[in-house]
Parts: structure tokens; sequence; C-alpha cells
């Protein structure tokens, strides 16, 4: 029982890693889902089929392993954040699809909150702004648009969770009900100075406390896998949203440092310690993790589309024919040509947090060619982290020293090549791009005892890629003034039609 099997549920594939004593891979498997898109700005997943990937890539991962049940002594979950689920507590049954978080469908709901004042005082309890990105409204959403859901969940014939909390119901037969803090964080219905669930925003938000999971610490105790799966028995020991898995995997232990994870979109976390620092730049204080019942807690700016954009350019403009190839492609060209591509697919995050602006392309010419088009795509998602970690320092009231990379994008050069130039620090790639699986099999290590304590997790970083930067720091001002201009030339489109 020296094994750690690590399920990491993401937006567009589950995977599932196999990590032996030392946090060292040895086998894994992964399988893409079905994306739902039922009207403009709207994304839904199927509960089952998240399930079902999940499950199966377990599977995969413990045959290719050779391994068996007996051999796993903890299962670590990292999971999409706020992915919002709702589903009948007797039948385990979903009301609906999930809203997945890229979702903008409550936009409205969210204007009116806004406008009735009330962003200060959500902000002061959760750390968080008001948008749709966030589970409340999406729940909301829920009990009111699905006939006959609201009067049930009053009767409390409903559960609500994260797909972290989907996952632990399924595993254990619906035994346990439970999240953590980490994911809970993400909600806009949990105080996260008090850690807990919070009487005035569940009025607010008009979201019964019977549908919600307890909440229980990162690395403790999720119930035991029931019978008839591939790991039956074995403890769940450990779960974070996929972001602070990604920043406990890449040992992001101290307060001030940060790493930025490029997958769907791209999220940049900073340690900030055991207290949350309030951001004067419309970033979001989050928890970072809970073990044995003290709290660490981070800044946090999330890009909604990052790696997305590549996915765009192949399925959407045919432009490549595989991820891979946009590198060759960008790097055919020294430069954008005076392109400047704003990837607003859904939304600008922080810190502009703008449900309402839309993908942008400036500056084309007749001599504009696809290499110019795949290289300022890959710039619009630097510069859109680079306003982040510029935000962070002035937050956290320094700058950073070095960003630590991970996630698919990241293993592209010529993207943190541009992104060291326009951070003006050395980026650090780590030679396992998986942080946020290994984070889960980290947590799970915890919460399991295979690991006494977090510091023991820095010993495993070896092979590190490090990018310099090289670019002329009044060059990097200018072009971040032209991007500054275009994303004030996306802003708010999706309004000039209504």
């Amino acid at each position: 029982m020296s094994h750690i099997l690590a399920l990491d549920q993401g937006t567009t594939s589950s995977r599932a890693i196999v990590y032996d004593g030392s946090l060292r891979q040895v086998a894994s498997a992964q399988k893409e889902f079905t994306q739902h898109y039922p009207k403009p700005g709207w994304v839904e997943h199927d509960p089952s089929e998240i399930w079902s990937t999940q499950v199966g890539v377990a599977a995969e991962a413990l045959e290719r392993a050779g391994l068996g049940a007996a051999d796993i002594r903890a299962v670590g979950i990292a999971n999409q954040r706020e992915t919002t689920i709702v589903w009948d507590r007797k039948t385990g049954t979903p009301i609906a699809n999930a809203i997945v978080w890229q979702d903008r469908r409550t936009a409205e709901m969210c204007g009116r909150l806004v406008a009735n004042g009330l962003e200060d005082r959500i902000r002061a309890k959760t750390g968080l702004v008001i948008d749709g990105y966030f589970s409340g409204t999406k729940i909301a959403w829920l009990l009111d648009h699905v006939e006959g859901a609201r009067a049930r969940a009053k009767r409390g014939e409903l559960a609500f969770g994260t797909v972290d909390t989907w996952l632990i119901w399924k595993l254990t037969g619906g035994a346990v009900h439970a999240t953590d803090p980490s994911n809970a964080s993400r909600t806009l219905l949990y105080d996260i100075h008090a850690g807990v669930w919070d009487d005035e925003l569940l009025e607010l938000f008009g979201v019964p406390r019977s549908m919600l999971p307890e909440v229980r610490s990162s690395g403790g105790g999720f119930g035991s896998v029931r019978d008839g799966l591939p790991m039956e028995g074995a403890p769940i020991a450990g779960v974070l949203g996929d972001q602070q898995s990604a920043t406990l995997g890449q040992v992001c232990l101290e307060p001030g440092m940060a790493k930025c994870t490029y997958g769907t979109g791209c999220f940049v976390l900073m340690n900030t310690g055991a207290s949350p620092v309030p951001s004067q730049n419309r970033l979001l204080s989050t928890v970072a993790w809970e073990i044995d019942g003290a709290r660490s807690y981070a800044l946090e700016g999330s890009v909604f589309v990052g790696g997305a954009i590549v996915q765009w350019l192949r399925d959407g403009l045919g432009v490549i024919r595989g991820s891979a190839d946009v590198e060759p492609l960008a790097a055919s060209v020294p430069d954008s040509g005076g392109v400047m591509f704003v990837p607003a697919l859904s939304g600008l995050g922080a810190p502009h947090w703008d449900p309402h602006a839309r993908g942008t392309i400036l500056g084309i010419t007749r001599g504009t060619t696809a290499g110019h088009i795949a290289r300022a795509a890959l710039e619009g998602v630097a510069f859109q982290v680079a306003e982040l970690v510029e935000a962070m320092g002035r937050d956290a009231g320094t700058p950073l020293t070095e960003l630590r990379v991970d996630g698919g994008a990241a293993s592209n050069d010529l993207l943190m090549q541009i992104q060291a130039d326009l951070l003006g620090v050395p980026v650090v790639r780590p030679a396992d791009l998986e942080s946020t699986a290994l984070g889960a099999a980290s947590i799970a290590g915890i919460g399991s005892g295979l690991i006494g304590s977090p510091a023991e997790l820095a010993r495993g970083r070896t092979g590190e890629t490090r990018f310099e930067p090289s670019a002329n720091s009044a060059d990097i001002e200018s072009r971040m003034r032209r991007w500054r201009d275009a994303t004030r030339r996306a802003a708010a489109w999706a309004e000039r039609d209504s």
C-alpha cells in the first residue's frame, strides 16, 4: 500500500495518475469528454460523463501500473472548481447538466447584485468579486429554471456540489457529501475568515443550507471508495481545487511564492500565508488549503481563455492541425506584425471582470499571415498573465522574483520566453508539468500519513528549465500600453447588441 492514485478532473478531460511513495509517476491515463454549448456564452458538462470518464481512466491507469486496489494507500482528488452540479439525494441523479465555470448565463444576475450595492459586503466575507464565474449564482439559476427544483431543495431532497463533491459522492456510493475549504471558497457562499457556510450569503443567493456539503480539511478523511470500483476500499485522503492543487504541486509553500497554470484558462496563485490579503486590484483572496486545521491563503488572478485559444486556432479557425503546431507556426515570424489578439472568447477575467468583453483581433493588414495571428494569440495569453502578476505585486507589496509554471501550454517554449520577457523575471518550468495531479497526490500523501509534512515536498523538485528575460524594458512597456488599449476596445462588446 505504497502508491497513491491521483484523480485530476479537468475542464476538458479526466486524468488519473498513479504515483509511488516518492511521488514519482508510475502510470497514467486520460480521456476527453464532451463540451456542450447550448446557447452563446453557455457551457455545460454531463455529470454522468464526468464520472464515467474519471472512473474509466482510474481503472486504465491502475492496469497500466500493474496494480490493484490493495496497492493503493490513498486517493487524492483535484478538480475544476466552480463548476456546479445539483442532484437528487435519493437517486443520485443530476437535475440538469453541470454549469461549467466558464459559463456566463448569470451575468445579468451578477449585475443586479452589484447595482444593489452588495459587492463590498460579499467581497469582505468571501474574498471574491461578484461574477458568474463562481458557483453561487449558478446554483440559484438551476433552482429557478429547473421545474420544481426550488421546492425540492427546500424539502432537503437536493444536494449541491462542485466536481470534487460529486466525485466523492459517487466514489463512496453516496455515503459522504463533503468538500474542502479550497473548493468551498469558490462558491460565494463561504466565509473564508470564519471557515463556515455563511447564513447571510445563503439567504442572499437563495440557497438552502440543506443542499450544502460538509467542509472538511483538505488533507483529511473523505470516506473510502465503495466496493465494485477498481480502487475499492482505498481512503480518499486529500481534496483540492485544481489551481490550489497545482500551487501545492509546485511547492509554493512560503508567502510570496507564485505559480501560473496554463490550462484551458490561466491561473496565477501567490501564497499569502496564514492570513488572506484583501486585493485593491480586483484579484481574489482565496483559501489555498487546510492541513491539520490550519488554513493557508492565496491571492489569485484568473484568465478565462488561455490554452483554449490554441484549441480555437485548431478547431475554430483551422490554421493548425494539432495543438503542438502552434509553436512552429508562431515562430515562423519574428513578431506579431503589429497584430494584437485579445482572446476574450468567454469574457475577460481578473483584473477586468468583464463578462461582456469578446475576442478581438486588431492591426490586420494585407501582409498579415496565419503566423502573425498565431503569435499574437500566444502573446495575448502572456499579456493577460503579465497583467495579473503586476496587480499581484501591488497587492502583496513586493514584486515576484520568479514565476513557476505548469499545465499543457507551459510546454510551449516560445510562449514561456514571451512570458519571461513581459514579466522581466525568470519563468521556471518543472520537468513534470502535471503539477495539478502531483498536488492531489501530495495532499493525499499528507492526509494518509505517507508524507510527514508539506516541507518534505521540496525534495522532489529536479530537472527544472528556466526562461530568462531578454527583452528591452522600454519595448515591453510600449507593448503593454498597446495591450491595454486593445482590451479597452474589446470591453463590453456583447452589451452593444443588447
